[in-house]
């Protein structure tokens, strides 16, 4: 799946160690727009690549490449949102950080129903 977003927040670098070695991640929230009225936000991770989350800036608009998964553990399903090496987007607009929508709603008809409806003779 490939998205194109505004980076929103980057989150801290996590690192720990695991029986396969050493590892680290971080999480990158982007505001999207689906073509709704409203952005959306999507969190995903980038695991074992610091030069690809290090090369973001806030505000930048990016296209992002992801791999969704989900899995099991224990009754309990949990999806991780994984990303390749985000392009820049010069083409790209940047989400609006407001949840308000800045679009006026259309003008609303002045006749009533009743100037509308089929008049008997």
């Amino acid at each position: 799946m490939e998205f194109e977003g505004t980076v929103y927040k980057i989150m801290p670098v996590t690192k720990g160690t695991s029986a396969r070695g050493e590892w680290q991640r971080q999480d990158v929230v982007f505001e999207y727009n689906d073509g709704g009225q409203f952005s959306r936000k999507i969190c995903v991770t980038f695991f074992n690549r610091p030069d690809d989350a290090a090369k973001l800036r806030e505000g930048a608009a990016y296209s992002v490449s992801v791999n969704i998964e989900s899995r099991e553990y224990n009754g309990r399903w949990y999806t991780d949102i994984r990303a390749w090496p985000p392009r820049r987007c010069p083409t790209c607009r940047p989400s609006p950080r407001s949840r308000l929508s800045l679009r006026r709603p259309p003008p609303r008809s002045t006749t009533s129903r009743s100037d509308t409806a089929p008049q008997s003779v």
